[in-house]
């Protein structure tokens, strides 16, 4: 088998394979996160060719991003019951084919079954939790290094990739574009298949940072009761206003930027004239500026207060939308919110999986994760929708930039709310 004599010949000249299962899977979620930013090419022209209401077609982005959180919970659980390489294969599969079929839409029922439920569907199981699953299971030592590079790649990866998917789609159509995305999992798939293992133990090795070979957990082969335990862990959270806090801020979070931006940031600079290139040009800046704010919030998430990180985090992303909309959208205006808002597109997520981790312990750090998780990607459907409504009724997105920073701005107060590291209650004898 290859990754087994990979493994070896690795090993031989003192290199891990947990490395080289790491770049697959960042390559991985690169590639889901370019089919996630390609939604962002579509809405105009899928508007001009079929005359749908940009409010349907971003009724479809929405459900995409409902069903791309709310699976966040249970993507672990399956990957613990199938394994990573098997559902990984499989969300790629899903994705394949729903880009690949809307090729031949023509009805807007189309768009929300493949872009809203198939895509949905598959592009939540290769979220955030693979990234984390992976760093687990075969990292001991860099695993917050590796954290931080898969986080990173899965919001970078939406961004970098729409400059070249805007300008196939201004030179050759849509569909142009989409064949790139298909190609690009397509290539992922082969390397999942051909590199990806579950655990260290499959090629024989220990996790890096280790030296005893870890046994992989014997499978439980009681699905419900694996799909029951995210329930079962939300009903056990759902009393402590820590989890409100975080769940509500995150949803705050992608309120205010896949949701509203990512989706809806070449439409917008549209309405001031400017060409798709030139608009995704400026997002990938945002995307480079994301790249080095997430790295470094993890350093500093370690190092300080996690709770007045996210206070200037939410505070200053909150005060750019709101400069951006009653900005003119100039050189020198754009140029300043892509450094400001960039650095802090998702410098929110170091700090939040710390507070969960301090508010619930290590041991369920995770699984909370993944419901804080499904609040931003509820608040990312909710803008995807309402920045939508507000241009198709009110032929403007600027109350939808203003709405999301005012959430941010009060978001940045709530955080407040939260006790101390380490303290689980919201009350000043917790603090």
């Amino acid at each position: 088998m290859l990754s087994t004599s990979l493994a070896g010949w690795m090993a031989r000249r003192n290199l891990h394979y947990g490395w080289v299962v790491a770049a697959t899977t960042f390559l991985t979620m690169l590639a889901t996160a370019g089919a996630m930013g390609s939604a962002g090419v579509m809405i105009q022209p899928l508007h001009q060719e079929f005359g749908w209401d940009i409010a349907d077609i971003s009724t479809a982005m929405a459900v995409r991003l409902v069903l791309f959180g709310l699976l966040g919970p249970f993507a672990a659980a399956f990957m613990n019951h199938f394994g990573i390489r098997q559902v990984v294969t499989t969300a790629l599969g899903l994705i394949l084919f729903g880009i690949a079929a809307s090729f031949f839409m023509t009805e807007v029922w189309q768009l929300l079954l493949l872009w809203g439920v198939v895509i949905g569907i598959g592009t939540g199981m290769t979220a955030l939790v693979l990234g984390a699953t992976v760093a687990s299971r075969w990292f001991s030592k860099r695993r917050g290094l590796v954290v931080g590079l898969m986080t990173a790649s899965n919001a970078t990866g939406q961004l970098v990739f729409l400059p070249v998917l805007a300008a196939l789609t201004e030179a050759y159509g849509w569909r142009m574009a989409l064949a790139l995305a298909v190609s690009v999992i397509a290539l992922a798939m082969v390397l999942v298949l051909l590199l990806m293992r579950d655990h260290p133990a499959d090629v024989g090795l220990p996790a890096y940072g280790e030296t005893a070979i870890a046994t992989p957990p014997k499978q439980d082969h009681k699905l419900l009761a694996t799909l029951v335990s995210p329930l079962v862990t939300l009903k056990g959270v759902s009393g402590n206003p820590a989890f409100w806090v975080l769940f509500g801020t995150f949803f705050v979070c992608g309120l205010s930027t896949n949701g509203l931006i990512q989706t809806h940031w070449i439409s917008i600079c549209g309405d001031f004239g400017m060409a798709a290139v030139t608009a995704a040009g400026t997002l990938a800046v945002i995307g480079i500026f994301d790249f080095v704010g997430t790295i470094f919030a993890g350093w500093l998430s370690d190092r300080y207060d996690n709770r007045f990180l996210l206070f200037w985090f939410y505070g200053l992303r909150g005060l750019s939308l709101i400069y951006l909309s009653l900005s003119g959208f100039s050189f020198v205006e754009l140029s300043i919110f892509a450094v400001f808002y960039g650095l802090d597109w998702v410098a929110t997520v170091p700090p939040t999986v710390k507070l969960a981790a301090e508010n619930f312990g290590r041991e369920k750090a995770g699984l909370v994760f993944g419901w804080v998780f499904t609040g931003h990607q509820l608040g990312a459907a909710t803008a995807a929708f309402g920045a939508g409504y507000f241009r198709s009724d009110f032929d403007t997105y600027m109350p939808a930039l203003q709405i999301a920073g005012v959430m941010c701005v009060l978001a940045a107060v709530s955080v407040l709310l939260l006790g101390r590291p380490g303290s689980v209650k919201l009350t000043p004898q917790a603090a």
